[in-house]
């Protein structure tokens, strides 16, 4: 018994203390040391983040590669991860120290492609879909998030029109015009957010672009997808410690380019010589200068905060922007903050993700270059002054000068998206999600002219002229799924995923204005005070309108051994937009990929990393349109008096009711290679594509009877383009202090109209392109069934007389005047407006702490017309200025305005766009993480014979493009053309 007990406290004893010996032994920790390093080459690499395997607790290496980390005794094993390399871990052992060095990943993180509703590896994928990340941003400052990538994916124009006025966007087409009357641009997906508004996305906060561009990826966004998707997503936060970025720039703009209009003294010489009959006033004025806010300065502010452990992440920014246009009121201020957070639950089966963001912004609008041309032909012998001190009006043209300090236009803007993303692991494979999100996006815009104004004093009796308008869009969407992944006998990879998809937009808005105001006290601000209201006089308009749509989708993806891949699409999707017997469609693709490297017969081929081979094919819609078109809807008509003697109002169709009306459907094949050579030394891919657009949409006009109005909307047309896109990406040097990397996109597109008509509705051509200004010289560009997209058709210039008088020459090949020359007989096909070529160029090198990128990109084998040179080269102009041409390269011309391929110029150009030299201070602290100060030039020099605007402005994209520019209609602004310098700073703690 004794024994017993002497054995059973033995045992007791010593459980207890190997219990508080394993206790204080748990709660002791050391700290941990090491470098981390790029192998080959032994580069430090700075912000690798390094985890204690199973805990929340971390670091990141700092500017070395160093890092330091408090390790509990219990754990063992640290996690390094870093973007581009392969992921790491190291068992500790006695040693307090632990180097590791990671090796570049090919086929790794940075390979993860974002399709419709998911993630892909860029290995499986088996359409034509090009993925631009933050490090190949264009560094020039965004005024728009699609300039981050302007020139960056083969395929996609991107052409800022407005130049950089900070109140226009920019015109975006993929593979060429898809449509004549309905949308031609990409969807934007935004976070999941079909339809996302780019106000809200600010180039700090994007992660990437993903660029859907042939139809066998779009297809499963069904009829929003004709012009391509573009994917973008947004940052998020990682587990690891809390992370501070703040990032910064300052931009200062610089006039260039400035058409060469006499000079003052040139303009006073002309007079002395009698080439120009007017006065002399005596002043010598610079008017264009007057307009020109020599004090620019745009700053750019973006404050991040982000971090999280395994359950939970985060990322918070808040930012804040003053853009200066290089005009005067020309600008926008604006600010907001974007809020993502990340939660997982339920032993990591659900996962939560929900994301808030919000813009307030303020514009200022009076000027948008399309003042500038009053101000180009304006007498420089006068003064905006008149001797009292007051502004010189005269009834001829505006004083620009005094309408921008006479007149306001303020737009007010605020806009908010949310949206929230919860999903379920239900059985291991099957995951359940659900997305909804809402947009509403509001502005007040507001402006007033005084009652000194030039534009009172002409027409509103000097009496004050105010107005305002405001209109309200909110955008709803609910998207379900199910998604299945599974894998048979380790060879067979598959993944189903199928939705709903339901949409609903909703768009109103007011407008009013009145005049009749005894003083400037309100302004915009009370329009009630005009006395025009009860006279009948002020204007009042307001409009709602709302569409809704529903779609059923899905997509199996299978994968065997990495070497045979397939994918099939197929989306049913209902539109409120079009006709009652053409309510749904069907959109189905189908693609495969054959990765060659994986075959035996590749196999002592070392030098090959990847050869993939792709071949798609798919059908997408086009449902941007306008709302409730194929409907007959009612319009207000005259007011007439009734035998009661009172005045009523009436109304009647407005419109043609088309219940056959339905969407555009394009079809398109697309053929593709990807490559990768000496361990990713050398990578690219190569499409070619051909694309079939049918029941396209256009205004037909109709017989009165039947129809009760004579024009109808109907699906007629056909168009197609084919194209070539190659991007090429290598390493030219890659040694342990310096870096050479190079990357090529270059394309090719052409867009034909194949047909306008059908047994039903008869068109011969299509004009477009009015060229304005002075004259009835009509429009510039004529299309034919059959013809290139683009085509300018008119006179062809054969020479001037002895007296200066213009020849054309007839289709008979003789030269006759102008009066004799038959538009349909003797017109011709002239040249082309759109590019042939697009290219851009990227080099990058980094040494030791340096880094230097030169990014070029171009445009060729088009043509423009020069509608300045038109009007203003011209001495009929006289004696308004006109530009020097008019007494050097069109001295012989003495003749009216004509419309003729002697203004048609070549277009091409190649544009040094960027050049950015940045530094990346190493700190040993643990404060500072990383900070890197840049500076940038922007648009530096542009090669080419084009002598007008800068040709980068001038469109590209549409159907009326190549015209260089005096008319306002077609959004075509004149804005000068600036070159750009940035300061800027990221810092990292």
């Amino acid at each position: 018994m004794k024994k017993g007990f002497s054995f059973l406290s033995r045992v007791c004893l010593c459980s207890m203390y190997m219990l508080l010996s394993s206790l204080w032994a748990f709660s002791q920790s050391r700290t941990i040391t090491g470098k981390v390093t790029e192998n080959p080459g032994g580069t430090p690499l700075p912000g690798v983040s390094v985890q204690v395997k199973g805990t929340g607790k971390g670091t990141q290496t700092n500017t070395s590669g160093v890092y330091k980390l408090e390790v509990p005794q219990g754990a063992n094993t640290l996690v390094f991860t870093f973007v581009g390399y392969k992921k790491e871990e190291v068992v500790l052992g006695a040693s307090d120290n632990a180097n590791i060095a990671l090796t570049a990943d090919v086929t790794g993180l940075k390979d993860v492609v974002v399709v419709g509703y998911g993630t892909q590896k860029k290995s499986e994928v088996t359409s034509a879909i090009t993925s631009v990340s933050a490090a190949d941003f264009r560094q020039s400052g965004a005024r728009n998030a699609m300039d981050l990538l302007q020139g960056k994916v083969a395929g996609l124009t991107i052409t800022r029109t407005g130049g950089t006025n900070p109140n226009t966007g920019v015109t975006i087409q993929l593979r060429g015009v898809t449509s004549l009357t309905g949308s031609m641009s990409p969807l934007v997906v935004i976070d999941g957010i079909p339809g996302g508004n780019l106000d809200l996305l600010q180039q700090d906060d994007i992660a990437s672009f993903s660029v859907l561009k042939d139809g066998s990826a779009a297809a499963i966004y069904g009829t929003q997808a004709n012009g391509g998707v573009i994917i973008i997503t947004t940052k998020r936060g990682k587990s690891g410690p809390a992370r501070v970025d703040y990032n910064t720039y300052f931009r200062k703009e610089y006039v260039q380019r400035r058409p060469k209009f006499l000079t003052a003294d040139q303009y006073a010489a002309k007079i002395a010589s009698g080439d120009i009959i007017t006065e002399d006033k005596g002043y010598r004025t610079d008017f264009v200068d007057l307009l020109v806010n020599h004090s620019n300065l745009t700053q750019n502010h973006n404050l991040a905060f982000s971090g999280g452990n395994d359950m939970n992440t985060y990322r918070a920014s808040v930012y804040y922007q003053d853009q200066d246009g290089l005009m005067l009121a020309n600008s926008r201020q604006q600010y907001g903050g974007r809020l993502n957070v990340t939660s997982r639950g339920l032993d990591n089966r659900l996962t939560a993700s929900f994301n808030l963001s919000t813009n307030f912004n303020k514009a200022n609008m009076l000027t948008d270059g399309g003042n500038l041309n009053g101000y180009y032909t304006f007498n420089p012998t006068y003064s905006p002054y008149n001797p009292d001190g007051s502004y010189y009006f005269e009834q001829t043209s505006t004083n620009e000068l005094a309408r921008l300090h006479q007149q306001t236009d303020i737009r007010q803007q605020q806009t908010t998206s949310g949206d929230a993303k919860i999903s379920l692991d239900i059985i291991k494979g099957l995951k359940a999600s659900i997305f909804g999100s809402v947009i509403r996006d509001t502005w007040t815009e507001g402006g007033y002219a005084d009652l000194n104004s030039e534009l009172s004093y002409e027409t509103y009796d000097s009496t004050g002229y105010a107005w305002q308008a405001n209109e309200l869009h909110v955008k709803y969407a609910l998207e379900p799924t199910l998604e299945y992944n599974f894998t048979v006998n380790n060879a067979h990879n598959i993944t189903a995923i199928g939705g709903y998809s339901y949409r609903y937009e909703v768009d109103q808005g007011f407008d009013a204005g009145n005049y009749g105001f005894v003083n400037d006290v309100f302004e915009e601000n009370n329009l009630g005070a005009g006395n025009q209201l009860g006279l009948g006089k002020a204007n009042m308009g307001s409009f709602k309108n709302d569409n809704t749509l529903i779609a059923f989708f899905g997509r199996l993806n299978y994968a065997y051994k990495d070497k045979y891949m397939a994918s099939f699409i197929l989306r049913r999707e209902g539109s409120s937009r079009f006709g009652a017997n053409n309510k749904w469609g069907y959109f189905p693709a189908i693609s495969a990929g054959w990765n060659l490297r994986e075959e035996a017969f590749m196999s002592n081929l070392t030098a090959v990393d990847q050869l993939k081979l792709r071949v798609g094919y798919g059908i997408t819609g086009n449902s941007g349109i306008n709302n409730y078109v194929s409907l007959v809807t009612m319009g207000t008509g005259g007011n007439y008096i009734n035998p009661d003697g009172i005045w009523r109002q009436t109304y009647g169709p407005n419109r043609n009711p088309n219940p056959n009306l339905k969407w555009e459907r394009k079809a398109e094949v697309n053929i593709g290679v990807d490559a990768s050579l000496f361990k990713g030394r050398l990578t690219g891919s190569i499409d070619v594509y051909k694309r079939v657009t049918n029941d396209v949409l256009e205004t037909f006009t109709t017989q009165l009877p039947p129809f009760v109005r004579n024009s109808i909307y109907a699906n007629v047309g056909s168009i197609s383009s084919k194209g070539l896109e190659i991007t090429l990406s290598g390493n030219i040097i890659q040694s342990k202090q310096l870096t050479w990397s190079t990357d090529v996109a270059f394309s090719t597109n052409r867009s034909v109209l194949d047909r306008f008509s059908n047994d039903v509705y008869k068109i011969e051509s299509k004009t477009y392109g009015g060229i304005g200004g002075y004259g009835a010289l009509g429009d510039a560009i004529r299309t034919f069934e059959g013809d290139r997209i683009g085509n300018f058709y008119g006179k062809r210039f054969a020479g001037l007389t002895d007296d200066g008088k213009w020849l054309f020459y007839k289709a008979d090949g003789s030269k006759v005047s102008p009066d004799q020359i038959n538009s349909e007989e003797d017109h011709a096909v002239l040249g082309n407006a759109i590019p042939k070529y697009y290219l851009s160029l990227t080099n990058t090198w980094h040494y030791k702490g340096f880094d230097l990128r030169v990014f070029m990109r171009g445009k060729f084998g088009f043509d423009v017309l020069n509608t300045m040179e038109m009007f203003n080269g011209n001495r009929q102009s006289l004696p308004s200025n006109v530009l020097e041409t008019a007494f050097t390269k069109h001295a012989k011309l003495n003749d009216s305005y004509q419309y003729s391929d002697y203004y048609l110029e070549k277009g091409g150009y190649m544009k040094l766009d960027e050049v950015t030299l940045a530094y990346n201070i190493p700190f040993k602290t643990k404060l500072i993480r990383n900070m890197r100060v840049y500076v940038t030039g922007a648009n530096l020099a542009t090669i080419t014979r084009y002598t007008g605007n800068d040709p980068d402005f001038i469109k590209d994209t549409g159907l009326n493009p190549g015209i260089d520019a005096l008319n306002t209609t077609d959004d075509r602004r004149p804005y000068l053309s600036s070159r750009g310098f940035i300061l800027g700073l990221n810092v990292g703690f």
